[in-house]
């Protein structure tokens, strides 16, 4: 695929997370796909994916994720986000709902392959996540 046509796999992908349609991520994701939230542990196949994905809108029903850059050079695309929304769901990192708002950004970095993602690794500032909702 081109690097244009890997931005709009990109870019429709992330679109289908944010309307929370989980059971369309299996038509973007190859069978080996995997899951890197930050460095440590992967979560491998899409149950990972929407696993950590539906925690994360759970904590902040609603939020934004609009992609504010995308970068695409062969197999990789790289998509710069700012996200936003309020702390009024389930626990974030062990910290009750508190309804206070959060704003943060995060990079992530995606390797395509046979038309699919195969590889996600997300790079995000979680201390800074709590940081705006405990203060």
């Amino acid at each position: 695929m081109s690097a244009e046509a890997n931005k709009e796999l990109v870019r429709r992908f992330f679109e289908t997370i944010e309307k929370e349609n989980y059971d369309a991520l299996k038509d973007f994701c190859h069978e080996d796909y995997v899951f890197y939230p930050q460095i440590g542990t992967p979560f491998p196949g899409v149950e990972g994916l929407i696993e950590s994905e539906k925690k994360n809108f759970d904590a902040f029903p609603g939020f934004e994720m609009p992609i504010v850059e995308m970068v695409a050079e062969g197999d990789l695309v790289a998509a710069y986000f700012i996200f936003q929304g309020k702390h009024t769901g389930i626990p974030f990192a062990d910290v009750p709902a508190t309804g206070k708002e959060a704003r943060f950004s995060l990079m992530i970095l995606l390797r395509i392959s046979e038309g699919k993602i195969i590889e996600q690794r997300s790079f995000v500032d979680v201390h800074d996540i709590i940081r705006q909702i405990k203060d």
